[in-house]
Protein backbone atom coordinates (compact mmCIF):
# COMPACT_ATOMS: atom_id res chain seq x y z
CA UNK A 1 0.00 0.00 0.00
CA UNK A 2 2.79 2.35 0.82
CA UNK A 3 4.51 1.73 -2.79
CA UNK A 4 1.45 2.52 -4.51
CA UNK A 5 0.46 5.58 -2.28
CA UNK A 6 4.55 6.96 -3.51
CA UNK A 7 3.84 6.20 -6.52
CA UNK A 8 0.54 7.87 -6.77
CA UNK A 9 2.29 10.98 -4.85
CA UNK A 10 4.75 11.33 -7.74
CA UNK A 11 2.56 11.32 -10.75
CA UNK A 12 0.46 13.97 -8.89
CA UNK A 13 2.73 16.51 -6.42
CA UNK A 14 2.24 19.07 -9.58
CA UNK A 15 -1.34 19.27 -8.24
CA UNK A 16 0.00 19.65 -4.29
CA UNK A 17 2.26 22.06 -5.22
CA UNK A 18 -0.09 24.35 -7.39
CA UNK A 19 -2.39 24.07 -4.38
CA UNK A 20 0.12 25.41 -1.82
CA UNK A 21 1.04 28.15 -3.86
CA UNK A 22 -2.57 29.20 -3.80
CA UNK A 23 -3.02 29.45 -0.80
CA UNK A 24 0.27 30.58 1.16
CA UNK A 25 2.65 33.16 0.64
CA UNK A 26 5.92 32.28 2.19
CA UNK A 27 8.12 29.10 1.64
CA UNK A 28 7.76 27.53 5.03
CA UNK A 29 3.84 28.22 5.03
CA UNK A 30 3.81 26.30 1.90
CA UNK A 31 6.05 23.35 3.19
CA UNK A 32 3.51 23.21 6.38
CA UNK A 33 0.84 23.32 4.12
CA UNK A 34 2.26 20.28 2.11
CA UNK A 35 3.12 18.24 4.95
CA UNK A 36 -0.64 18.69 6.19
CA UNK A 37 -2.05 17.56 2.59
CA UNK A 38 0.22 14.52 2.70
CA UNK A 39 -0.62 13.59 6.30
CA UNK A 40 -4.47 14.13 5.26
CA UNK A 41 -3.76 12.13 1.85
CA UNK A 42 -2.24 9.09 3.71
CA UNK A 43 -4.47 8.98 5.97
CA UNK A 44 -7.56 8.96 3.82
CA UNK A 45 -5.90 6.87 0.75
CA UNK A 46 -7.11 2.84 2.77
CA UNK A 47 -10.37 4.08 2.26
CA UNK A 48 -10.05 5.62 -1.23
CA UNK A 49 -12.63 3.70 -3.23
CA UNK A 50 -11.79 4.66 -6.27
CA UNK A 51 -15.17 5.75 -7.65
CA UNK A 52 -13.48 9.31 -8.79
CA UNK A 53 -10.29 9.54 -10.89
CA UNK A 54 -6.84 9.54 -8.60
CA UNK A 55 -6.87 13.19 -9.68
CA UNK A 56 -9.97 14.16 -8.22
CA UNK A 57 -9.49 12.76 -5.16
CA UNK A 58 -6.87 14.49 -4.82
CA UNK A 59 -7.48 17.69 -5.54
CA UNK A 60 -10.60 17.91 -3.41
CA UNK A 61 -8.39 16.38 0.20
CA UNK A 62 -5.80 19.22 -0.88
CA UNK A 63 -8.18 21.85 -1.42
CA UNK A 64 -9.78 20.96 1.65
CA UNK A 65 -7.27 20.72 3.92
CA UNK A 66 -5.58 24.50 2.44
CA UNK A 67 -9.58 25.99 3.11
CA UNK A 68 -9.35 24.42 6.57
CA UNK A 69 -6.04 25.33 7.99
CA UNK A 70 -6.35 28.86 5.90
CA UNK A 71 -10.19 29.61 7.78
CA UNK A 72 -8.03 28.47 11.31
CA UNK A 73 -5.42 30.47 11.33
CA UNK A 74 -5.46 32.77 8.34
CA UNK A 75 -1.44 33.75 7.25
CA UNK A 76 -1.54 37.32 6.78
CA UNK A 77 -0.93 37.91 2.43
CA UNK A 78 2.22 39.52 1.74
CA UNK A 79 2.58 40.76 -1.21
CA UNK A 80 6.11 42.36 -2.64
CA UNK A 81 6.32 45.30 -4.30
CA UNK A 82 7.66 44.57 -7.63
CA UNK A 83 8.58 40.46 -8.75
CA UNK A 84 12.03 39.49 -8.84
CA UNK A 85 13.52 39.59 -12.27
CA UNK A 86 14.74 36.60 -13.59
CA UNK A 87 13.70 35.89 -17.10
CA UNK A 88 14.59 37.88 -20.22
CA UNK A 89 12.70 39.24 -23.17
CA UNK A 90 8.74 37.97 -23.84
CA UNK A 91 9.32 35.62 -21.17
CA UNK A 92 10.04 38.61 -18.68
CA UNK A 93 6.83 39.60 -20.42
CA UNK A 94 5.11 36.80 -19.03
CA UNK A 95 6.68 35.84 -15.96
CA UNK A 96 5.25 39.76 -14.96
CA UNK A 97 1.94 38.80 -16.73
CA UNK A 98 1.57 35.51 -14.55
CA UNK A 99 2.80 37.44 -11.24
CA UNK A 100 -0.14 39.74 -11.94
CA UNK A 101 -2.66 37.11 -12.37
CA UNK A 102 -1.55 35.16 -9.14
CA UNK A 103 -1.58 38.76 -6.96
CA UNK A 104 -4.92 38.95 -8.32
CA UNK A 105 -6.33 35.53 -8.06
CA UNK A 106 -5.25 35.82 -4.02
CA UNK A 107 -7.76 38.71 -3.97
CA UNK A 108 -10.59 35.94 -4.35
CA UNK A 109 -12.50 33.92 -2.12
CA UNK A 110 -10.93 30.80 -0.94
CA UNK A 111 -13.53 28.71 -3.14
CA UNK A 112 -13.45 31.43 -6.40
CA UNK A 113 -9.56 30.70 -5.82
CA UNK A 114 -10.31 26.54 -6.29
CA UNK A 115 -12.65 27.02 -8.83
CA UNK A 116 -10.42 28.74 -11.45
CA UNK A 117 -7.13 26.94 -10.81
CA UNK A 118 -9.19 23.51 -11.45
CA UNK A 119 -10.65 25.23 -14.67
CA UNK A 120 -7.23 26.52 -15.80
CA UNK A 121 -5.89 22.82 -15.47
CA UNK A 122 -8.83 21.99 -17.92
CA UNK A 123 -11.20 20.19 -15.71
CA UNK A 124 -15.11 20.25 -16.61
CA UNK A 125 -17.74 21.74 -14.95
CA UNK A 126 -18.81 17.78 -13.84
CA UNK A 127 -15.29 17.23 -12.54
CA UNK A 128 -15.22 21.04 -10.73
CA UNK A 129 -18.30 20.60 -9.47
CA UNK A 130 -17.34 17.15 -7.96
CA UNK A 131 -14.27 18.06 -6.51
CA UNK A 132 -15.70 21.32 -4.96
CA UNK A 133 -19.15 20.19 -4.08
CA UNK A 134 -21.49 22.14 -6.03
CA UNK A 135 -23.82 21.71 -9.33
CA UNK A 136 -21.84 21.80 -12.83
CA UNK A 137 -24.44 25.03 -13.42
CA UNK A 138 -23.02 26.62 -10.70
CA UNK A 139 -19.65 26.19 -12.21
CA UNK A 140 -20.69 27.71 -14.82
CA UNK A 141 -22.14 30.61 -12.91
CA UNK A 142 -19.20 31.21 -10.85
CA UNK A 143 -16.17 31.01 -13.56
CA UNK A 144 -18.38 33.37 -15.36
CA UNK A 145 -18.54 35.72 -12.04
CA UNK A 146 -14.89 35.27 -11.23
CA UNK A 147 -13.62 36.08 -14.82
CA UNK A 148 -15.26 39.15 -14.76
CA UNK A 149 -13.85 39.61 -11.03
CA UNK A 150 -10.20 39.16 -12.33
CA UNK A 151 -10.99 41.30 -15.43
CA UNK A 152 -12.09 44.46 -13.25
CA UNK A 153 -8.46 43.43 -10.71
CA UNK A 154 -6.43 43.53 -13.64
CA UNK A 155 -7.67 46.30 -15.46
Amino acid sequence: MEEEFLKILDRHQAILHKVCRLYRDTDADREDLFQEILYHLWKAFPSFQRRAKISTWIYRIALNTALATFRKNRPPLFFPAELPQTRMGNQEESSEQMGRLLKAMKKLKEVDRAILSLYLDDMTYEQIAQIIGITPSNVGARIHRIKNKLKSLLS
